[in-house]
């Protein structure tokens, strides 16, 4: 049987490599799914075992909505925010 090798840690969060880009791509995807949130100028960064928001938002209470996307994948005290409001 031809296959291939299976990766048993991408679920875990804070590895590097597979589990790390897929976190972020997590991350990225539910702040751009978000219909209340312009999330455009939004970066997400991986440092460790923590996702790091970088860039601006538009509106008040979008700081903390960003937040709370991001720790709904990654868990609460596991985001730090350097996000700006314009």
């Amino acid at each position: 049987m031809i296959g291939f090798p299976g990766f048993t840690d991408h679920d875990e969060s804070g590895r590097q490599g597979h589990g790390g880009a897929a976190t972020r791509a997590s991350v990225e995807s539910a702040l751009h799914a978000a219909a209340d949130l312009d999330a455009e100028e939004i970066t997400v960064d991986m440092l460790g075992s923590y996702v790091i928001l970088d860039g601006f938002v538009r509106r008040r209470g979008d700081v903390e909505r960003a937040i709370a996307i991001a720790e709904s994948i990654v868990g609460q005290g596991y985001v730090h925010c350097r996000l700006l409001r314009r």
